[in-house]
């Protein structure tokens, strides 16, 4: 339980009051907790780690299941969750979503920043001329 926020497990102790006759085990309680991320379109922890790990780039184009999936993987950073074994990197996303998740849970609102976009007019290329210029001072500039 340790793993989930104070929000998550009201939540979940609030779900498995009104969803059973008996205490809940531990299990069910883990259970209630992740039932409720699903009404805030967040995804299990689990999910949201294997989504942002199989994300092509760029990133911030993709469709995500929740914008709480790219940030924590942004945050986790994309580099380190692809290169790096799963036992290094899980417990970093994780940490980070439910950070995120705690911020829905709490009434924020997320947002994936767009992509940049790409120069509308690039100006007209250099004559050969001025590629050489250009050339002899950037060589002058570096000392070469």
């Amino acid at each position: 339980m340790a793993d989930f926020p104070v929000e998550q497990i009201l939540k979940g102790a609030k779900h498995a009051i009104e969803n059973s006759e008996y205490l809940p085990t531990l299990n069910k309680m883990i259970e209630c907790c992740q039932a409720g991320l699903v009404e805030f379109g967040l995804p299990a922890p689990r999910d949201a780690y294997i989504e942002a790990c199989q994300a092509p780039s760029p990133k911030s184009a993709q469709a995500w299941s929740h914008p709480a999936v790219y940030l924590a993987g942004r945050d986790s950073d994309w580099f380190f969750l692809a290169n790096n074994e799963e036992r290094m990197t899980w417990p970093v996303f994780r940490a980070r979503y439910q950070r995120y998740c705690s911020a829905v849970l709490r009434g924020e609102s997320l947002e994936i920043p767009a992509p940049a976009a790409l120069e509308q007019d690039p100006g007209e290329p250099l004559s050969r001329d001025e590629q050489k210029d250009a050339l002899r001072k950037l060589r002058e500039s570096s000392g070469l």
